[in-house]
């Protein structure tokens, strides 16, 4: 008497089947979603930029001045962030004070995407409104 094979699982070929159309599909699907993950950490940069001058202001309002650009972001850290400020390309945001595009303020910046400051990727506190 044969024993009937329902119940029994997948055989290897099917899994393998099944990874190989896993892996057709996510190949179409992950080039398309790059671009807009790339988009989403510009704007989480702005985001952070916009948030840091808040953090800094916050510290002149309570030291009657902002922080040198020796002391730098890290003097935020912990007491007005629960984290180091990092961009989301893991590189540390850049400020200066006074500032040279902000000269009564501060420049606050991060180098953007392709981590080389001053060639047009960058993310700014300056021409913005």
């Amino acid at each position: 008497m044969r024993s009937s094979r329902s119940g029994r699982g997948f055989t290897l070929i099917e899994i393998m089947v099944v990874v190989i159309i896993i892996a057709a599909l996510a190949s179409m699907v992950v080039p398309r979603l790059w671009p807009v993950a790339e988009d989403a950490k510009i704007r989480i940069a702005a985001a952070d930029i916009q948030n840091i001058t808040t953090l800094l202001e916050l510290y002149r309002l309570r030291n009657d001045r902002f922080p040198g650009t020796e002391e730098g972001l890290n003097i935020l850290y912990p007491e007005y962030t629960d984290r180091p400020l990092r961009d989301p390309w893991r590189e540390d945001y850049l400020y200066q004070y006074p500032g040279a595009h902000n000269p009564n303020g501060f420049d606050l910046w991060s180098k953007g995407p392709n981590k080389q400051g001053g060639d047009g990727d960058d993310i700014t506190n300056w021409g913005q409104s």
